[in-house]
């Protein structure tokens, strides 16, 4: 379920918008430059290798980068794997790397091709959380404040478009307000 949950930036329990409605995530997002979108979902796209599964979406990544800004097209994949003892210290290691408030010098753009994960807007007065899922494209403009939760059982797969080789190195503001603010996983059972 894709979620949207505005809060004010200095009081998380301050929720001004929590919806799961396209039409009215689209709206509240709009309103900040960000573009929220929808793209078919490859039906089991986690036993699809990454090359074929960027092969399925050419369509919609010509359509998305006709201006031919986006020079480094990639899939991120994290899968919970139980056979793995070092998976739940490699699952955190991942994890924790985002939690913290950054910005990045390009437009941050993925898709989800299944999974999810929650983007943490931080902008001016209220921080807006992007719950996510297989099917949603999001495109967070250059220097937004935000960061990202992967959840306690990270699990997804991103089709992450770039304009240089480095463009996802975050430059983080050491700010601690992510730690305000509920996790992916609070989200998604909060009523």
């Amino acid at each position: 379920m894709t979620l949207l949950q505005v809060m004010a930036a200095d009081d998380a329990s301050q929720v001004r918008v929590r919806t799961t409605d396209d039409a009215v995530i689209t709206a509240e997002l709009a309103r900040y430059d960000i573009v929220f979108d929808r793209w078919p979902v490859v039906d089991n796209a986690a036993a699809v290798d990454s090359a074929d599964l960027l092969a399925r979406y050419t369509e919609q990544v010509a359509a998305l980068n006709e201006s031919g800004r986006y020079r480094h097209i990639d899939i991120a994949r994290i899968h919970p794997d139980d056979a793995d003892p070092n998976w739940p210290e490699t699952a955190k290691g991942a994890r924790e790397k985002f939690l913290d408030e950054h910005r990045h010098a390009e437009d941050e753009v993925r898709y989800f091709a299944a999974g999810r994960g929650c983007f943490y807007l931080h902008l001016g007065t209220e921080v807006l959380a992007v719950v996510c899922e297989g099917g949603d494209l999001l495109s967070v403009p250059a220097g937004t404040l935000h960061w990202f939760d992967m959840g306690e059982r990270p699990d997804f797969i991103a089709i992450r478009f770039f304009e240089e080789a480095d463009g996802w190195v975050g430059d983080f503001t050491g700010d601690t307000i992510s730690r305000g603010f509920p996790s992916l996983d609070e989200l998604l059972t909060a009523s």
